[in-house]
């Protein structure tokens, strides 16, 4: 399939219709989805009615927006009204949205067709998107492997060409991690600077819509549609959004790229490899590299699982039967009705509940929560001060390439560490963003990072945008 870029021109110049790019990738879907299983449902009416309408503004002469006719996929955990948003869970199995996501109405607003709903990792609780209700998503890389997760089905959409562009959402790197396991860009805002307002909560202080494309281009266009202030999130940031694409420059002289301290020790020969390789292109193409301490983020992961833990049984306490959720309608009193009623949510659902009840008991809050909340105020202070001496850091996406499905069942705790390079962001707040730097002697793929402070995306999008060029 065409890039998102490549479609918005195809149609303003009379290439293409809005229509013609629509039945492309619902075929491309119909063809391929049933052996990936990466969209839950297709929204096959509504997207050619909206490709409609972009087809007839054109014909009306009236200005097209900045995304006109690209199909786009959405997180089961978004909401778009009268649509079902089940966060891929039984315990949301019939809920229909009852209004739309602000992101969602952006796309719309912006001339982007919602192609369907992407599969997910249960509550986006995951790092393989096996965890889904509906069932494991596969690579298109290799059907034999896992996509990443949380937002592998907006991965797999992507990188399998059903669409030029899907979103996710990233609370400890469920954008970053599958799109480096997929071989596509993802990017993560810095937190406040896209809307959560209908996003379905699994952490709120760290949960992060963000974007999966084919190109560090695409990715800018979207980025730009849907950043900005939000009336209906308090936590969204009032600031200006730059023309991403105008700030992209073809070099990088001047760009000091940090290189965190100890960040490459014992990680995967392959992986760093090609992290090496980036850091000598950067140079080649004029950024300054330095070597930068970080060191309270090897606390990162059991910070993030603590705090995550303990925001997502806040969160989930809605969902008891009674306001949302599934009912035990066979109970036969209260207590076994709230039992009855808990049941469907996925064991690793309820791992984490679990802990985060017991970080957040009176004899374990001060000692568990309290201490992880301190532990990530020296971890954003460790990357602020890092951000006074550089512009941007370097760091691998994760610490593998996709792994075989199933290969991580019996040990849960290598597959929270599949987000060890990707969670500092969230508990930092920053700006995120994974482009795809070749292959592993295997033929799977391999992202590298690169960090920015919060609000300045372009340096993040600029570097992986000059980056991209020479893979």
């Amino acid at each position: 399939m065409m890039t998102a870029l490549e479609i918005v021109n195809a149609i303003e110049t009379g290439v293409k219709t809005a229509e013609e790019i629509t039945r492309e990738s619902l075929a491309k879907i119909a063809e391929l989805n049933p052996q990936i299983n990466a969209l839950v449902e297709v929204f096959e009416a509504d997207a050619l009615a909206q490709a409609k309408a972009v087809d007839a503004k054109k014909a009306r002469g009236e200005k097209l927006g900045p995304l006109a006719g690209v199909p786009v996929a959405i997180k089961d955990n978004i909401l778009y009204k009268g649509h079902k948003a089940t966060c891929c869970s039984k315990m949301l199995e019939n809920y229909v949205a009852a209004y739309t996501s602000t992101v969602v109405e952006k796309l719309v607003a912006a001339g982007a067709v919602i192609i369907g709903r992407a599969n997910m990792d249960e509550f986006a609780m995951g790092s393989s998107n096996q965890t889904s209700v509906y069932g494991p998503v596969k690579n298109p890389v290799n059907l034999e492997c896992v996509p990443g997760g949380s937002s592998g089905g907006s991965a797999a959409a992507v990188a399998a060409g059903m669409v030029p562009v899907a979103l996710g959402t990233d609370t400890g790197g469920s954008v970053r991690q599958p799109a480096g396991f997929c071989g596509v860009v993802g990017i993560k805002p810095g937190y406040g600077r896209i809307s959560r307002y209908g996003v379905i909560a699994f952490a709120s202080s760290a949960d992060q819509v963000g974007v999966l494309a084919q190109t560090v281009a695409d990715s800018a266009r979207v980025l730009e549609v849907l950043a900005g202030k939000d009336v209906h999130d308090s936590t969204s940031l009032d600031a200006e959004v730059p023309a991403y694409e105008k700030l992209f420059t073809d070099g990088l002289k001047g760009l000091k790229v940090g290189l965190p301290k100890g960040f490459l020790d014992g990680l995967n020969a392959d992986i760093k490899e090609k992290v090496d390789a980036a850091a000598k292109r950067l140079q080649e193409l004029g950024a300054e590299l330095v070597e930068v301490e970080v060191p309270h983020a090897k606390y990162a992961a059991p910070c993030y699982y603590i705090i995550t833990s303990a925001e997502a049984s806040s969160n989930l306490g809605r969902f008891d039967g009674i306001r949302y959720g599934y009912a035990d309608k066979q109970a036969q009193d209260l207590n076994a009705y709230y039992e009855g009623s808990r049941k469907p949510f996925g064991l690793e659902v309820k791992k984490r509940i679990i802990i985060g009840t017991y970080a957040l008991t009176s004899g374990r809050y001060e000692e568990c929560f309290v201490k992880a909340m301190k532990v990530r105020e020296l971890i954003r202070d460790d990357f602020k001060k890092a951000f006074e001496k550089v512009d941007i850091l370097l760091t691998p996406t994760s610490p593998t390439t996709a792994f075989k499905l199933g290969a991580h069942d019996e040990d849960p705790l290598a597959l929270y560490l599949a987000d060890l390079y990707t969670c500092q962001g969230n508990i930092g707040g920053l700006a995120g963003i994974s482009v795809p730097f070749g292959k592993d002697k295997n033929g799977l793929p391999i992202g590298v990072q690169f960090y920015g402070p919060i609000l300045q995306e372009e340096k993040i999008l600029n570097a992986a945008y000059n980056l991209e060029k020479g893979v």
